[in-house]
């Protein structure tokens, strides 16, 4: 009578009791979940995970650190409902190809492809229940810090010694993702640190023991196997894709400390220098989630350390064979196709 009366007139009521009761329920199940373990007693870490995200690696300027829920409803649409963005020629497809501001570069690297052909991840990412407006959460703003002036010199030499050189002038100028040597022009998905792809397939299969932890991506089937327990540094002069990892035990956290990273493996564009340091910190949280944090101290490169949360998702699902080069003429195609221009040059055609 008078209850339903109340409701009636008052509909965020049910709105409110119906989360109330999420929230209760989520508790619950929380409260009764137990993480998971190997046979040597410690979290087990292993499986299909994914870390796609809508959630950006840096935050907007001026913005705060958590999404409002209209702005993550807005984000999450349900697929088939079209925004009213022009230029779309279907849901979420994108078409380039008559984009004149396009060059030949860009063309080559991807920029043409519709939207079809990426997947960059349905939510945004929830980390402590919030809903992140930015994976990086120090500094406070949520952005890469300012380089130090020693750093700023080594990006001009970098620059400097490029600008000697065309783009396809010889295949070591080519990104290493377009090689086939490790994926991604920067850090790519292993890192460390492991930075979400805003493509496709960023996926993971975690295998572990009592003394390793192998982390492999799908793309172009990269594997770290970090050694758990203490043991001998490389020498600084050795320096390897994905740098030198040992792992340890905190409780139930695996922490992971990398050194002697390769320079050519640059962050954000930015290559480490040989004082960078890496922590991650990977702690099993619930059921279907695994909680990435990571660290980057490089006191040459970066005015301060910086770092972030980066939530782990099961992923439901089978990673597939990234074949990179199996089948793929292009890369020889554009060394190709730049000597047949310089010809052309050189006959004044």
């Amino acid at each position: 009578g008078d209850h339903s009366l109340f409701i009636s007139r008052n509909p965020d009521v049910v709105e409110h009791l119906f989360s109330f009761f999420d929230i209760v329920s989520k508790g619950e199940d929380a409260g009764s979940w137990e993480v998971p373990r190997t046979s040597d007693g410690h979290p087990d870490l292993q499986g299909n995970w994914t870390n796609m995200s809508l959630t950006p690696f840096e935050r907007e300027e001026g913005r705060g650190p958590v999404f409002m829920r209209e702005e993550v409803e807005g984000m999450e649409r349900q697929p088939g409902v079209c925004p009213a963005k022009p230029g779309t020629i279907e849901c979420g497809r994108v078409d380039n190809r008559a984009d004149e501001s396009l060059t030949n570069e860009r063309r080559l690297s991807g920029a043409e492809y519709n939207e079809v052909y990426w997947d960059r991840g349905s939510r945004v990412a929830i980390v402590n229940g919030q809903h992140r407006t930015s994976f990086i959460t120090h500094p406070t703003n949520g952005r890469v810090p300012p380089l130090t002036p020693e750093g700023e010199r080594r990006i001009r030499e970098y620059r400097d010694f490029r600008a000697q050189f065309g783009s396809y002038d010889h295949p070591e100028l080519r990104p290493l993702g377009e090689r086939c040597v490790i994926n991604g022009g920067t850090s790519g998905p292993l890192g460390p640190p492991m930075v979400p792809k805003t493509s496709y397939n960023g996926n993971y299969t975690i295998v572990q023991t009592a003394d390793h932890i192998m982390i492999m991506a799908e793309m172009i089937h990269d594997a770290r196997i970090i050694r758990i327990g203490n043991g001998p540094r490389l020498s600084p002069d050795m320096r390897p894709w994905f740098g030198d990892s040992w792992a340890h035990w905190e409780g139930d956290a695996l922490v992971v400390e990398t050194t002697n990273l390769d320079p050519r493996q640059s962050l954000q564009g930015i290559p480490p220098s040989q004082h960078m340091k890496v922590t991650e910190r990977f702690t099993r949280v619930d059921e279907e989630t695994i909680l990435y944090e990571f660290t980057i101290e490089d006191p040459t490169t970066y005015s301060e350390p910086w770092g972030g949360d980066i939530p782990l998702k099961r992923f439901h699902d089978l990673l597939y064979e990234y074949a990179c080069h199996e089948g793929n003429y292009s890369f020889s195609s554009v060394l190709s196709g730049a000597r047949y221009q310089e010809r052309m040059k050189a006959e004044g055609r």
